[in-house]
């Protein structure tokens, strides 16, 4: 392809990166709540969806309910709580739709530069669009007052992959989630899924079950992992919507979500010996009889130190008791010709091999930031009230519970955005930094111990021991951190016009 640099600038307010359920749901607050700004939502891909247009893998579905995981603004119409990613698609479609968002949505817009200029109190973003039909990659120029990045946090064109030994020596196929052949044929075949993580208790049940079922899935662990079933339609929920209706029955079925994963994440940190003798009991009764529970479900970690995965209706648990499925713990010594031999010595015969081995993390595409000449690293950054990063004015990015339902934690960061872009408005301030005090302690921003989380340490920016720079992982703590004073001590606001006096008498001064 040739390049072609188009010599129109456009100008906004404020800029989403990213349309998946993040950027969707903010570009409906920031148009409702904030009519007056110019909002342009750029989107790398050509359609909206994000992670649920990305993975195209048998199953792929929600780990959350729909009711917490959707937008407050609107109710999850479908019966099933947890739902399948063409659901969730649909859901956002609708959202785009009835909110009028096309005409703020750029859809195969990929930012590939941001520069920051404190003299003209604006970004400068370098995007790229591609037009097939002529062959050529446009390069164009937009300006923005804000930046919100709502572009997740792994890297969409690759996933994780180890290097095992002997790859090139298997015949059969390898395959990674993340890129899932539309022409893979698994009916009666051998598939060996290498991983335990959520994506690995989707595809298990999924590719045994229906039409071009494959003869038998055997799901290779190195590490167990908690699971738990819950069920995919929440019959209190459908009960409340009749009762109530829909708006007020979706609100209240969000609340009672809310507090009841609130309690249940904190009970099984708190009381974790209970919560692994309950998760243990409630695995035996879904089990065969005789099945080693403590050797596959047993893992040396606490539960909630790592995601406990969750598996609809127990059909994950479902076919391994009626043979579709099994599970064998133990490591990977190397590929054969004809599929993997273990550390035991044991050798799994496999046509397919999916490697469920998890995401790389990178924020905001991996693009350079650069503020006033000098390229940021974002590992040095630290995270303000889980939403803005020291160092880099005029930038906000989204990032969700790992603990709970993704969206909670994004509704409130939009609900903030929108408070202080008003309060800077109201004060004559257009640029607003946030700046750590001097010698704050520093740990990972991911308070997971799961492998993804451990290997992108370095490659993500840092929280504090206290806030407003400790990452709260729970919708309560956070609904009174975002909701409280927009201001505080750690902002530093600069204002490139003459200002009107500030609250309290202050003037507007150059951060």
């Amino acid at each position: 392809m040739t390049a072609e640099v188009l010599d129109a600038v456009e100008e906004f307010d404020v800029v989403i990166i990213g349309a998946g359920i993040s950027g969707i749901g903010a570009a409906t607050y920031f148009s409702r709540e904030l009519p007056d700004k110019s909002l342009a939502v750029l989107e790398a891909r050509d359609d909206i969806g994000g992670t649920w247009d990305l993975f195209r893998y048998p199953g792929i579905r929600s780990d959350s309910d729909l009711h917490t995981f959707g937008y407050a603004f609107k109710p999850w119409r479908h019966e099933a709580a947890i739902a399948d990613a063409p659901l969730i698609k649909e859901y956002l479609h609708e959202t785009v739709e009835e909110n009028g968002l096309e005409r703020v949505l750029r859809l195969g817009h990929r930012v590939v530069r941001a520069e920051w200029s404190t003299a003209d109190s604006r970004w400068t973003l370098t995007v790229q669009t591609s037009d097939s039909a002529a062959g050529a990659t446009r390069t164009r120029t937009i300006h923005a007052g804000w930046v919100f990045a709502a572009t997740g946090y792994y890297r969409y064109d690759e996933g994780f992959s180890p290097e095992f030994p002997g790859r090139d020596d298997f015949e059969g196929r390898i395959v990674h989630p993340q890129h899932w052949p539309e022409d893979l044929d698994y009916s009666d075949k051998k598939v060996v899924v290498i991983g335990s993580g959520a994506t690995a208790i989707t595809l298990v049940p999924a590719m045994t079950t229906g039409e071009g079922a494959a003869r038998h899935v055997t799901m290779l662990q190195r590490t167990p992992t908690y699971v738990m079933a819950l069920p995919r339609v929440d019959k209190v929920a459908l009960a409340l919507t009749k009762l109530l209706g829909e708006e007020r029955g979706y609100a209240v079925t969000r609340f009672k979500n809310i507090w009841t994963e609130h309690a249940v994440v904190k009970g099984l940190r708190t009381f974790p010996k209970a919560g692994r003798a309950f998760i243990r009991r409630e695995n035996i009764k879904r089990l065969p009889d005789g099945f080693d529970v403590d050797k596959h479900f047993n893992p040396p970690y606490d539960p909630w130190d790592q995601r406990v995965c969750v598996a609809p209706n127990g059909d994950f648990f479902d076919a391994i008791k009626d043979g579709r499925a099994s599970v064998v713990t133990d490591a990977v010594a190397r590929f054969s010709k004809h599929g993997v031999v273990l550390a035991s010595g044991e050798e799994l015969e496999a046509d397919i091999i999916v490697t469920a081995t998890g995401l790389n993390l990178r924020l905001f595409d991996g693009m350079p930031i650069v503020v006033d000449g000098r390229q940021v690293d974002i590992a040095d950054a630290l995270c303000y009230r889980g939403m803005l990063l020291s160092g880099i004015p005029n930038w906000a990015m989204a990032i969700g519970y790992t603990t709970s339902s993704w969206t909670l934690k994004v509704s409130l960061m939009c609900r903030y955005f929108i408070d202080l872009v008003r309060h800077m408005d109201a004060s004559g301030y257009d640029t607003v930094v946030p700046v750590a005090p001097s010698g704050t302690k520093r740990r990972p921003v991911m308070d997971l111990q799961a492998g993804y989380a451990k290997r992108g340490e370095r490659f993500l920016p840092k929280q504090g021991p206290e806030k407003p720079w400790r990452m709260a992982m729970s919708y309560p703590e956070d609904a009174r951190a975002l909701r409280g004073p927009v201001a505080d001590e750690n902002l530093r606001f600069g204002a490139r016009r003459a200002a009107a006096p500030a609250p309290g008498g202050r003037r507007a001064t150059r951060a």
